[in-house]
């Protein structure tokens, strides 16, 4: 019987990690933010009818179950796709990683404009250290 010796640089097969998950879900987070902050300013008289009410929870669950998804992602790429030897060309990864985990979170239990962008910021950042590891320049773009 014969040993086969394998190598992997990744849990998973390459290619299987991507940032665009991680965005997307970001991108819902933002938008339900934005949705439930235009929803409660221009209902203020209504804020209590059964239309309102069933809006802005199904507002807020979207918006808490896809920042959960997007922490859910950006764990799984800081914990399975970065390695050791990332930190020497990145020495602030941990600390990037983080702070998005901890956006992810405010942005579940809170409506904040500022920590939804705070949140795509993060991802944009991440999104640009995953490709500049790779050796390549993809873009930024969001789909909204």
């Amino acid at each position: 019987m014969s040993v086969i010796i394998a190598e992997a640089h990744c849990d998973g097969p390459c290619g299987v990690y991507d940032p665009a998950s991680a965005r997307i879900a970001g991108e819902a987070v933002q938008s339900m933010t934005k949705k439930m902050l235009a929803l409660a300013e221009n209902h203020s008289e209504n804020s209590g009818s059964a239309s309102y009410l069933n809006t802005m929870g199904r507002y807020a669950s979207i918006k808490e179950e896809e920042a959960q998804k997007c922490k859910d992602e950006l764990l799984v790429l800081w914990t399975d796709f970065f390695k050791p030897q990332h930190l020497e060309a990145i020495p602030d990864l941990h600390e990037i990683f983080w702070k998005a985990a901890k956006l992810c979170s405010a942005c579940k239990v809170e409506v904040s404009a500022q920590h939804a962008q705070e949140l795509m910021d993060a991802i944009e950042a991440i999104h640009n250290m995953f490709w500049s590891v790779k050796g390549k320049e993809v873009p930024w773009i969001r789909a909204s």
